[in-house]
């Protein structure tokens, strides 16, 4: 009898502690593109891909989205993370050229239904310049299921132009578009919005039910997102929004994963239960 107590009190305290089979962890990361003639001299990318790798691997995200990726940083990760799969496409030719909104996920924890690419312009089916942006801009939707909950989501990646204040303004319009028409299921927006959570272009995503994350727990980071590498005063843009589901965390990933910066942006991290 005394032995059945023990271990029953045993399972009892390891289900108290694990982690609830439906929370799913959520990483947003602009990983800084690999620069051709080295501008970002100590940081640049062959001084921070390994400790990148580390982060993903010790974070361990059901799903990253990434901006900025060009394609050697994408085949230099897959090498590294065989256990994920990529999605997503070069901006400037639809393939790959030119940076990517890449998501990668773990297809053991979550399964994809379907994938998409958009451009954030008035040809959005098209590679394409849209309104008064530097660059052309993409949206990278997926809609997954999670295998342990059995439950459907949406996650959209991307990247609003750093000078084009009307592209920003629609393509939130775009983006929220696409939020509007997920009915059924959760959504999840995450990337570098080039904007901070008091600019008005975020009224469009409020309009549809998507919520600031980090405002939405008490577990929270309000830290500096863009760090310029130290060089100069650091801001607040890269942001989750959501619809649909609870957020249990949210956090600036500004830790030590072997060198001083992995990105001149911090990684952002939130874990949702659908």
């Amino acid at each position: 009898m005394k032995r059945l107590t023990i271990f029953l009190s045993t399972l009892l305290l390891l289900c108290s502690c694990s982690k609830p089979v439906d929370e799913l962890k959520i990483i947003s990361f602009n990983i800084r593109y690999n620069s051709w003639n080295n501008i970002d001299g100590e940081n640049g990318w062959p001084n921070r891909k390994d400790a990148v790798v580390k982060m993903i691997l010790d974070e361990h995200p059901a799903a990253i989205g990434l901006q900025e990726a060009l394609i050697d940083q994408l085949l230099y990760l897959d090498s590294c993370l065989p256990a994920y799969k990529r999605i997503g496409l070069g901006r400037d030719d639809g393939k790959e050229a030119g940076e990517f909104m890449a998501i990668y996920y773990d297809p053991a924890r979550l399964e994809l239904i379907t994938s998409a690419t958009w451009w954030l312009s008035e040809s959005p089916g098209e590679p394409s310049l849209g309104w008064d942006a530097a660059c052309r801009r993409t949206v990278t939707f997926a809609r997954f299921v999670d295998r342990q909950s059995d439950k459907e989501f949406a996650y959209l990646n991307t990247h609003l132009d750093h000078v084009g204040r009307t592209a920003r303004a629609e393509s939130a319009k775009y983006i929220a578009g696409i939020a509007a028409k997920c009915k059924s299921f959760p959504v999840i927006l995450g990337g570098d919005m080039n904007s901070t959570i008091d600019d008005t272009i975020f009224s469009a995503f409020y309009k549809v039910g998507l919520q600031p994350a980090r405002e939405m727990t008490d577990s929270t980071s309000n830290a500096i997102t863009y760090n310029a590498y130290g060089k100069e005063e650091g801001k607040m843009i890269d942001h989750f929004f959501v619809k649909g589901c609870e957020v249990v965390s949210f956090r600036t990933l500004n830790g030590d994963y072997g060198v001083p910066y992995i990105s001149d942006h911090y990684p952002i991290e939130m874990v949702i239960r659908l």
